[in-house]
């Protein structure tokens, strides 16, 4: 399975997320959480 990195409006899209944004999260495991639901509703706002 081949992955792609990804492009430019969704790294920007990830950065309007503001836990992302300043890592608000405490621990490693939340904030890569809230990175896949990030991942996610962006995926079904296409």
């Amino acid at each position: 399975m081949s992955t792609s990195p990804p492009d430019r409006g969704c790294i920007n899209k990830l950065k309007q997320w503001r836990a992302l944004a300043t890592r608000y999260d405490k621990t490693a495991t939340i904030s890569q959480a809230t990175l896949h639901l990030a991942g996610i509703f962006i995926r079904s706002a296409r």
